[in-house]
Parts: C-alpha cells; structure tokens; sequence
C-alpha cells in the first residue's frame, strides 16, 4: 500500500485500481464504525461488553480500560478503588450497575448496619467530566443486605465507552482523575442479581443468558462459581437452567471462609465466561425446630410499584375471605407504601412482608424466588396483583358475611388430594365511567367489563412447584408426576380485574411497565399482542371516549356484595372498611 500511494503521488492521471478500492472499502470502514459508535449510545448494546475472560483474569485486570473484573470485587477492588478515591472527602465504598433510562443503581455495603446514617447523610454520585447529581436512597436489599441509592447517568456521560462507576461522596466535590479511571460499570442486561440458599441447593438470578422465550440452555452449559478469585474459586455443578434461574450444588468451604462475603455467579462454559455479579452466597438455613413457625395455609404475593392508595382494599378483602399471609415484592415504590404496610400491621390483624425488589422486568423471578423462599412458611401461594379480586357468584346469595374459609373451599378436597394448581378466569372492566380514582375504592368505582373472559391466575400449593421454578406469571410448571392442574369455571369463580382504570391511572401504569417482562408499551413492537390496551397504540394519549371504552356488560354483583360485607353508615355518609 505505501508503495503504491507513492506512485499516487507522482500520477497525475487515472488511479490504479487497488488503490481505488482501497480507499472505498477504507470510507465504508470509517462510516461504519461512526455509526456503530453513535448505535453503542444506547443502554441495551451487546452484553459482550460486559464479560470477562478467567483464563486471562491476570492481564485483563492490568488492562482495566479494557473491563473490570467484577466478581472480584472485594479485595482487589475495594482497593482499587480506594486508591483512586483518597483525594475526595469521606468517599463511600460503593459499586454500581446501569440500569434502563439511564438510571444507575449504587450498592453499598451494610456490614456495619448504618443503613440509617447512610439514608439521611446526602449522598452524591460524582461521574467523569466533572458531573455530579444526588444519589437517593431506594432501599436495603434483604438477601445481599446492600443499601441502594439511584442517581441518573448525567447526558454528557451517555456517549462515553466504557461507562465508568460513580464515586460515591458525602459531599458534592468534584475529582476527575477519580471517576475517569473508576471501574466499568456493568449494564443490568447481562448480570446475576440475587442468590438464595435452601437446605439442599443454591438458586442464582441472572439477566441475559437464557432467552425468556422459551429457549432455555442446558445446565451442562454452565457452572456455578463461589469466590472472588477465579481461578482457585469453588465451582459446582448446576441442575436446572430456565428463564433466569439457576439453581445448582452448594460448594464445600472451610468455616473461616463461610463467615465472609463470597460472591456467586454462573460461568458459562464453552466460551469461558462469567457474568457479572452482584450476588453473594448465604449458607443454608438450619432446618426449624417443629411447629415453632406454623405455617400459613393460605399467602398471596404479587409485585408491586406505587399502589399504596389500593393496598387497604386488596388487604382488607382477602384477609377476610381466608388470605393469611400478604408478601409484596417492591419493585421500588416512592410513594407511601412502606407506612402504608406499617399502618396496617400495627392494626394487629394483618401480616404483610415487603421485600424489596429493585431489579427491573423480573416478575416472573420474582414469582420463582416466592416460590422457594415462602416454601417453609406457606403451604398454598396465590398470584393475583393488587387490581384483581377472586370472587365466588354463589356467595352472593349464600353469605351474608365473609368467612376465612371460602378461598380456601376452592383449593383441593380431601378427595382431591393431588391438586397442585388452581386456575381462575378473569374478567377485565373498564373505565366505568370514572374521571379519578374513586373514593370508595376500585370494587365500588368500576362496574363495567368486557364480554369474554380473559387470561387466568393461580393460587399454587408450593410442594407441587418444579424444580426449576418456572412461571408465566398466569401459573407455574408443576412436578407432574403426582400433581395435577384444575381450572375452575366461571360459575365455580371469578377474578374482577380493574385493568382500565380512570385515565390519571392508568396513563401512570403504562408509563411504568417495568415490573412485568412485556414490551414497552411506547415501543412499536407486537401491537395485537393482550399486553397491550386495544384501541390506544404506543403513546399515551387519552382516547375520546375512554370513559366508555371496554364496557360491554355491567356487572355489579363483586359491588354488591362487598358493601353488604364491609359498608356502614357514618356521620360522613355511607363509608367502606378501607375507607381512610
């Protein structure tokens, strides 16, 4: 090539061929890579920016421009990074993970239990270029007991490659040399998230290696592996691989090294990898003695965002017809849910737990984590979310009051012992009518539904669930070598779900569909598919006549009866239970 450019130069005529297409295959090469450069913009680009390779841990780790060695981030990188941070007042150790929108989820230890110091401290994320924003607090994690704060990717940090972790200080001080040579920050697109020990197994979470439409890799594709050092970590063999969860063998471990944090991910095998983690091994838990925690018979659990206005209705309906357990998965509510649960537990007739549940597009996870984790405290575990109520049409006219036996009357018989799942049908209602949330709650508020039953949800005896967890979030896989699957009719039960609610809400929820594993509602993508709300399209704009949409049949029996259940006069007027 240089000979020939010199003979360019002196050629004042036509170019020489090669050199010809040389310099358009060059221009195409130039064009190519500004475009992949402006595509590599957005958050969702190839999780093989967020891998590393074990075999090569050692010069890979000197190159750290190239990527961080995430699962070794104890030692080695706590120092690292406190190196990089001495010249910034009071840094905090902290490692962070990108989220959808830009938003950046920051992990800090809570070994000290200074959860409440840290909520309260004003805390900021410092990013290269001399960017700074406030870091607020999101929650603590129960299993890996890490405090989360989020702060968003500042716009002049959003074209940058690799994307460097904040520094997280006490103060709104600004140390470029820090954040610019801080770690790569992992993308959530590819990351094992969270890690559940049993008596006999490890479950692990992890994003982005199997695909969630039904192409599930072998478990003989993957180990799993305990430790910060790759190559001398513990690895085991996994059983099950499906959807996002893995479960796999407990490693052997000495007693000192079971006393300290050791981080857990899955390796992929045939290209030598391991996924990024943020999850950390627990030991299994000591069988309890006898009866010293009976177990609940009947939980419901769902997954959560802002309801905090529906939550007394939902709780105050199914405690009375036989829910004994509420377990909410938060999938990081900023209203006032948390004083909402408070409130209601210390009314003294209510059991509910929260478990804090940031991670994104993880129902169906979180359903599978419910599945074993609740397995010792609940014996059956109903799935039905806050805007959806199961109902028999004969105890209209049988029950002139709730009874904690009636959702329970639907589970198996003495003479149907191998049930394993219960399904009911549902029935979607409309607006109704309604410009706000009305005041008496959603069974009063809408009284309007479409003509044909839609999709099913399940209350599942949780000894009947698979070994690898998998759901739907509609029902669960079940150990069908004794169990069985019963669908109820319509005359038998029936769901009520407020779907289309009064349009200030339900704009909200299709702002926010994170918790669910649909397609974003704004994305042009799949348009007939039952995620999506007939006749809107992708952007939230109020249809004419959505007050009157989604209204074939009126049905007010649920309406009915629940005013003869929980309605009374008052000197303010006619008032239900969860009235406030």
């Amino acid at each position: 090539i240089f000979t020939e450019t010199q003979q360019f130069q002196t050629m004042p005529r036509k170019l020489p061929t090669t050199i010809t297409i040389f310099l358009i295959l060059f221009c195409i090469f130039l064009l190519a890579s500004y475009s992949l450069i402006l595509s590599r913009s957005a958050v969702s680009s190839s999780p093989a920016e967020l891998r590393f390779r074990p075999l090569n841990l050692t010069a890979w780790y000197k190159d750290s421009d190239s990527f961080n060695n995430v699962i070794r981030e104890g030692i080695s990188d706590r120092t690292h990074r406190a190196r990089l941070v001495t010249s910034i007042q009071r840094p905090v150790d902290s490692f962070s993970v990108l989220l959808p929108n830009w938003e950046v989820l920051v992990l800090v230890s809570n070994e000290n239990q200074q959860t409440s110091k840290l909520r309260d401290s004003g805390l900021y994320c410092l990013f290269p270029r001399n960017e700074t924003c406030p870091a607020n607090f999101s929650g603590l994690f129960l299993f890996s007991g890490a405090v989360a704060f989020k702060c968003i990717l500042p716009n002049r940090n959003r074209r940058d490659r690799p994307f460097r972790q904040p520094v997280l200080s006490r103060l709104p001080g600004k140390e470029s040399n820090a954040t610019c040579s801080s770690p790569v920050m992992p993308r959530w697109d590819f990351l094992a998230y969270e890690c559940f020990s049993t008596e006999t197994d490890v479950v692990v979470f992890v994003k982005g290696v199997n695909n969630r439409q039904g192409i599930n890799k072998s478990p003989e594709e993957f180990s799993c592996v305990f430790g910060y050092d790759i190559k001398n970590a513990v690895r085991t063999a996994v059983t099950s691989s499906k959807q996002e969860v893995f479960r796999c063998y407990h490693p052997t471990i000495n007693t000192s090294a079971a006393a300290e944090r050791i981080k857990v991910s899955i390796e992929i095998k045939r290209e030598n990898l391991v996924v990024p983690s943020v999850a950390y091994y627990t030991t299994p838990p000591r069988r309890s003695p006898p009866n010293s925690n009976p177990k609940s018979l009947l939980c419901a659990t769902t997954m959560v965002y802002n309801v905090a206005k529906f939550l007394r209705e939902w709780v105050t309906y199914y405690s009375e017809i036989g829910v004994d357990k509420f377990i909410l998965y938060d999938n990081g509510s900023d209203d006032d849910l948390e004083s909402v649960i408070k409130g209601l537990n210390e009314e003294g007739n209510y059991n509910i737990e929260r478990i804090f549940w940031l991670w994104p597009k993880t129902q169906e996870a979180g359903f599978s984590h419910s599945a074993v984790y609740f397995k010792d405290s609940c014996t059956w575990m109903m799935y039905v979310d806050v805007d959806e109520f199961i109902f028999s049409p004969s105890w209209l006219n049988n029950s002139s009051r709730p009874s904690k036996t009636m959702l329970k009357s639907l589970l198996s018989t003495s003479s149907d012992r191998s049930t394993g799942q219960v399904s009911i049908k549902c029935n979607d209602f409309g607006p109704s009518d309604q410009k706000t949330h009305p005041a008496t709650g959603v069974i009063q508020g809408y009284n309007c539904r479409r003509q044909a039953e839609q999709r099913h949800k399940s209350m599942i005896l949780l000894d009947a669930v698979d070994h690898s967890l998998l759901n739907v979030i509609h029902h669960f896989d079940l150990n069908d070598s004794y169990y069985s699957w019963k669908e109820l009719l319509l005359e038998a039960a029936v769901i009520n779900h407020y779907k289309y609610q009064a349009w200030p809400e339900f704009v909200s929820k299709f702002r926010r569909r994170v918790s669910a594993f649909v397609a974003d509602w704004r994305t042009r993508v799949n348009p007939m598919s039952k995620d999506r709300t007939p006749g809107l399209g992708f952007e939230p704009n109020k249809p004419d006549r959505w007050e009157k949409m989604f209204c074939d049949v009126e049905d007010e029996r649920l309406k009915l009866l629940t005013q003869r259940w929980f309605g009374s006069q008052t000197p303010d007027g006619f008032k239900m239970a969860w009235q406030r």
